[in-house]
């Protein structure tokens, strides 16, 4: 496969700000944790990004092991599309409205 350019949605840099940050005020092991998997998965994406389920609105998850966080993305011809690092107890699809961006 072309390797793709991996895009994060503003929104979806801001979660994850806000999650390492929340996980970082309880034990800077725990945040150092979270920002690992992250980025474990969003290299699991960009690898194989057909490799994962699919979700809503056209787009796939991964679901972090440790963390109830999963990343919500879509493949497009030239691009990996990260829309939401969303935690699991959030409402489902919150983040359609940034697809259109």
């Amino acid at each position: 496969m072309d390797p793709r350019l991996v895009e994060l949605h503003p929104e979806a840099i801001r979660e994850a700000r806000v999650a390492r940050q929340w996980y970082e005020d309880r034990s800077p092991v725990a945040g150092a944790a979270f920002l690992s998997e992250l980025d474990y998965a969003i290299g699991q994406v960009t690898d194989d990004p057909d490799r994962h389920a699919g979700y809503l609105q056209g787009t796939q998850r991964y679901l972090l092991k440790r963390f109830p966080y999963l990343v919500v993305y879509r493949v497009t011809a030239k691009r990996i599309q990260v829309v939401a690092v969303a935690h699991g107890h959030r409402k489902p699809g919150y983040w359609r409205r940034r697809l259109k961006s």
